[in-house]
């Protein structure tokens, strides 16, 4: 079995102004993490070690950050100043947190009374409907219905007596 030396030889990344430049460029337009790293012609693993080792990389990004940031906020500051509504009202819920009214104001241009209203269902109530019913029968002799005829046995004792005892 026969092994095969494979040359080996250690990367090394610097961190030269084209890849600064780079890693600005990137950054400026929000890209981020790996994404950042392989705008900048890295590897994540290389973009992690410059940055461990080079404070300039660092700098290069939060710098391109800031840029992109500076950026959309004067567009959108130009947009606003020139009339765009929008853009005006985008400014003022994001940056000033200012909030829309979520409720709505109605005005009644009549004046409500309780009292009238109260007497005006006072006289609705008195001149309601009605109907009178005929008075129930009075059967306090309920005894009689019980122990009539027509009940065929019924009142029986389920349980006969027995007499020898």
């Amino acid at each position: 079995m026969t092994f095969y030396s494979l040359p080996f030889t250690p990367e090394r990344v610097e961190a030269t102004e084209a890849r600064l430049e780079a890693i600005y460029e990137a950054a400026k337009y929000g890209l981020k993490g790996d994404s950042l790293a392989m705008r900048a012609g890295l590897t994540p693993a290389q973009y992690r070690r410059l940055q461990e080792f080079d404070p300039l990389v660092e700098m290069a990004e939060l710098k391109g950050r800031a840029d992109g940031e500076w950026m959309a906020a004067k567009t959108l500051h130009e947009a606003a100043a020139e009339g765009d509504a929008k853009a005006a009202l985008d400014i003022l819920k994001h940056q000033h947190g200012w909030v829309a009214k979520q409720q709505v104001d109605i005005n009644v241009d009549q004046q409500i009374s309780v009292i009238g209203a109260l007497e005006r269902a006072q006289t609705r109530v008195i001149e309601g409907l009605y109907t009178e019913l005929p008075q129930l029968e009075d059967n306090t002799n309920a005894a009689a219905d019980i122990l009539s005829p027509r009940r065929d046995g019924v009142d029986v004792a389920p349980v006969g007596t027995d007499d020898q005892g």
